[in-house]
């Protein structure tokens, strides 16, 4: 009898725990079911009414834009390469600069623009605004650019500004010579038409971004600190438009850096006794690196996806996608491991996962019949925004004692800039961009590589990467590679953005937000 009661016991027992535990999925589901057919990120600012402004409008005749072409054209034929912190092109430099001073005329002449040269190359602009109360921004972007070679492969020399099928080819025409040009081009033709700002703004162009920016971008801020310059926002390069890039994404999205991945070099060496190679020990200096290196590679960072700005990016893009990554990207909360696990089978999306892990350099050896004495690899970590470069140090273990490690130089991620409803800066961003491309879905995302304004970020607490250059599939990899190109369309493009851009800066705050209802579902 008391065997059945407890038999009866555990079936009751059973019986409930089966119950809770349907009743519990069932109503994951259906928040869930509900939040991917209601929840829409940072929706609530369409409602609210803008601040009336002046508004310049842009109309450029053929020959207005011939001009426009040419003076690209000839800013990407000037080879500005930077090849090393101490080896930059100084005479392409000097050539760039006196360009600028012969297609931008009122930029440089107009007593409302003052105009300051900094580390010999680097320009430094301040336009003053009307109302001097208003915090003012700054726009940035680099002269210098990577080095290129014809051999590699590129359908027209990287220097040439050659024409092709309605694409300028070129090294810096996405990187970073749209935007240099871009920004002047816009207040240039501002000037042209009277335009004066209320905002207060300054443009920084840096000449050594490529090499770390230490000479450039580093004394324009020693400069604007030095004069107790604080700034509302900044915008330089770093993300772009995709359009077919995102698979399963229904049509292109605007992602607008709100932060970088930090990054550390370390180096791993070994010493060992040389030898004749005739004669070889069990494990030479060259064996015990290589396992170290291997141990590295098979042992990755652990997965922090949801834990940095990467959420944000796909909450943002979640209603453009269909059953079932609609239902898997509005439920992030739910669903964040399952997606990291997906995410981190490919090199370009396990970046969003992780601080990812690339050996980039192993040296060792003299001669053939020698077993070398000394091995050394370096490893170039690039740090999620949920880990510190502290925390990378304290994960990075060989297990060998035979291997000395050191770090190389390094630094944390930086600061995650504001992106809500009353983030001034991203606003105006968003406001311009869907202005122009009414099509576009804006995002927040993250760079996984590095820029002039991580220098800026004790004068701002809003730094914004971004420029609308259009991305199509095998495009990204065009970024320091071969046949860097951009449509002729697009370029004038980015002339028209910057100029509504600079003039959308001109309100005094941003509407006040005016909601249908708050979501329930955003957990």
């Amino acid at each position: 009898m008391t065997g059945h009661s407890t038999q009866w016991k555990l079936f009751k027992f059973l019986k409930v725990l089966l119950f809770s535990v349907i009743f519990s999925i069932t109503v994951l589901f259906l928040v869930a079911t509900v939040r991917t057919f209601t929840f829409e990120a940072d929706a609530g600012l369409r409602l609210g009414k803008w601040e009336n402004t002046t508004a310049i409008s842009l109309h450029l005749s053929p020959q207005q834009r011939k001009n426009l072409l040419a003076n690209f054209k000839a800013a990407i034929q000037i080879p500005t390469v930077s090849f090393t912190e101490t080896n930059v092109n100084t005479s392409a430099l000097r050539e760039f600069d006196a360009l600028l001073k012969k297609v931008f005329p009122k930029v440089f002449s107009s007593s409302l623009v003052q105009h300051e040269m900094v580390g010999n190359y680097s320009h430094l602009l301040t336009v003053p605004g009307s109302e001097a109360d208003l915090e003012p921004y700054m726009l940035l972007a680099h002269i210098d650019v990577v080095p290129a070679d014809e051999a590699d492969g590129w359908d027209a020399p990287p220097f040439s500004a050659q024409e092709l099928n309605g694409f300028i080819y070129g090294r810096g025409t996405i990187d970073n010579k749209q935007s240099v040009m871009g920004i002047l081009q816009a207040l240039e033709y501002l000037l042209e038409r009277g335009y004066t700002p209320r905002r207060s703004f300054y443009i920084g162009l840096g000449h050594d971004e490529e090499v770390n920016g230490l000479h450039g971008a580093a004394n324009i801020v020693k400069l604007l600190k030095s004069r107790g310059v604080k700034l509302q926002y900044v915008l330089d390069e770093g993300l772009a438009v995709l359009d077919g890039v995102i698979s399963g994404l229904d049509g292109p999205a605007a992602l607008i850096g709100i932060s970088e991945k930090g990054q550390a070099t370390v180096k791993l060496s070994v010493s060992s006794a040389p030898g004749h190679s005739s004669m070889p020990p069990r494990e030479s200096s060259i064996g015990i690196l290589a396992s170290a290196v291997k141990r590295l590679e098979e042992n990755p960072m652990p997965r922090l996806f949801g834990y940095g700005p990467e959420r944000g990016t796909f909450e943002h893009l979640a209603h453009k996608f269909g059953l079932p990554l609609r239902f898997i990207m509005s439920n992030l909360w739910l669903f964040s491991p399952l997606l990291s696990r997906v995410l981190e089978r490919k090199p370009d999306t396990n970046a969003f996962v992780r601080t990812t892990t690339a050996v980039t350099m192993f040296n060792s050896g003299v001669k053939i019949n020698i077993i070398p004495s000394n091995a050394e690899a370096f490893v170039n970590f690039r740090i999620h925004s949920a880990q510190t470069l502290q925390e990378v140090r304290g994960h990075l273990t060989v297990s060998d004692e035979r291997v000395k490690v050191e770090l190389v130089n390094g630094f944390d991620p930086l600061p995650i800039s504001s992106y809500d409803e009353q983030a001034f800066g991203f606003q105006i961003i968003k406001k311009t961009v869907q202005g122009m491309f009414p099509q576009l879905t804006v995002a927040p995302g993250i760079c996984v590589g590095n820029t002039d304004s991580r220098h800026y970020k004790d004068i701002t607490q809003d730094i914004y990467r971004f420029a609308p250059s259009w991305f199509k599939p095998g495009d990204p990899q065009r970024f320091h590679g071969v046949n860097e190109r951009i449509s002729i369309q697009n370029y004038e493009e980015i002339v028209l953005f910057y100029f509504q851009l600079i003039q959308n800066n001109d309100i005094r705050k941003l509407p006040t937000l005016r909601k249908q209802h708050w979501m329930l579902w955003s957990l």
